[in-house]
């Protein structure tokens, strides 16, 4: 078995309505330091050994992320990294 990771963003030039409302809640709690806030969707996946990359690419892009508003990784990780 191994562990996946896909991360899906909005793209840059999609705006993202949630993570302005955290940046400006942030300011209001004090955390002026912060200069942008981004929100997306980490999905953490147990597959088998004969899953290919190009498969998890597929199901990524066909099920985990709107391709049109939101970029995505795909990373294999060892499983005491996802822990962290």
């Amino acid at each position: 078995m191994a562990r996946v990771v896909v991360e899906v963003m909005p793209k840059a030039e999609i705006l993202d309505p949630q993570g302005q409302a955290i940046h400006r809640a942030l300011g209001r709690l004090g955390h002026a330091g912060v200069t942008d806030v981004r929100q997306g969707k980490r999905f953490e996946l147990e597959v088998g050994d004969d899953v290919s990359d190009a498969e998890l690419e597929e199901i990524a892009s066909s099920l985990l992320a709107n391709t049109v508003i939101e970029d995505w990784t795909v990373v294999r990780v060892d499983t005491a990294e996802v822990a962290s």
